[in-house]
């Protein structure tokens, strides 16, 4: 069909579509050309916050470009989090995500108002046990004497978190459920706030990522009693596994990258290939495992893989946490 200017109404139409995705094309290409935003959920000196700056510190290398770590914490990560999913799709605003903005916080936060999947995939950054942790002058000597306290006690003791549907949330239902205690949750607006509570003494306990406890734990400010892990940590090698101790709690809690949906894929292709190399230097990881974190495995470290490996966490732990949340006030 050829209007009454003599060319064809279909080639102008591609052209046009040629023309309007050029300056994307060419804005993917030259990316990025300027500072980038990446969105920690939760505030700082946390488990997410820790693990962001170490890895995208040594990405800005790569990159070219700074990357600033900006803390929005608050209902268990669900604030920060739906601002990165709500953010242009060009690469200069992304998100530290971890389980808990992506699977526990879907579960277990009232009125979510993102989709876990309504992100894209960058790569993981790290996994870290949970360490179960106590106000210094706690009178257990051991975990065993720990849960027998707990349970005759009741809700007489004060367990903290870093908000619901956040990691540690997830990860104080979980011991709770293996040990069959009911102590009272309290809930915090991230999980340096809960251990600054703690070591304060206003909580009893608290269930927490090893990469944000190990320092208070060496410090003596808190007091340590079982790792969730399938092997005691290197960094604290005199700590017994919760296993060890006779209560079947092990668990691994991720954090990782993520863009908003619709990232232009040499937009990812850039932040991936960033994110990898800097899981291979020597510094970084010699800074996640002093923290008891592990780095994820090179087959874990692609968009495709770890887009897989969240939507199975998402099948996986979903009917669990239904299961052990406490009922509706």
């Amino acid at each position: 069909m050829k209007s009454r200017f003599g060319f064809s109404v279909i080639w102008a139409a591609g052209a046009l579509a040629t023309l309007l995705a050029f300056p994307a094309t060419t804005q993917a290409q030259d990316y990025p050309s300027h500072s980038i935003t990446v969105i920690v959920p939760f505030p700082a000196g946390g488990p997410s916050d820790v693990i962001a700056r170490i890895v995208t510190d040594q990405m800005a290398r790569t990159l070219g470009q700074s990357m600033v770590i900006e803390n929005v914490g608050g209902a268990g990560g669900v604030i920060g989090s739906g601002r990165v999913a709500t953010a242009p799709a060009d690469g200069y605003t992304l998100l530290a995500g971890s389980m808990g903005s992506h699977v526990a916080a879907p579960v277990l936060t009232p009125n979510i108002r993102y989709n876990p999947l309504d992100f894209t995939p960058i790569g993981p950054t790290a996994h870290s046990p949970p360490i179960i942790v106590a106000r210094k002058d706690f009178p257990a000597k051991d975990l065993h004497d720990f849960v027998a306290d707990l349970k005759e006690q009741g809700n007489g003791f004060k367990e903290a978190h870093g908000g619901i549907g956040s990691s540690s949330h997830m990860a104080c239902l979980l011991f709770n459920a293996a040990t069959g205690i009911k102590p009272t949750l309290v809930a915090y607006r991230g999980s340096n706030p809960a251990m600054n509570d703690m070591i304060g003494g206003h909580v009893d306990f608290f269930c927490e990522q090893s990469v944000s406890v190990i320092e208070q734990i060496k410090s003596g400010t808190v007091k340590a009693y079982a790792v969730a892990a399938a092997e005691r940590l290197a960094s604290l090698p005199e700590l017994p596994t919760a296993t060890e101790m006779g209560v079947s709690y092990v668990m691994s809690i991720w954090a990782g990258i993520f863009g908003p949906k619709g990232l232009p894929a040499p937009v990812v292709t850039k932040l991936a290939d960033a994110l990898d190399k800097a899981l291979d230097d020597p510094g970084v990881r010699m800074k996640i495992n002093a923290l008891g974190g592990s780095i994820p495995g090179k087959a874990e470290r692609n968009p495709a893989a770890f887009d897989a490996y969240v939507k199975s966490e998402i099948e996986r732990w979903e009917p669990i946490l239904k299961a052990t949340a406490e009922p509706p006030k």
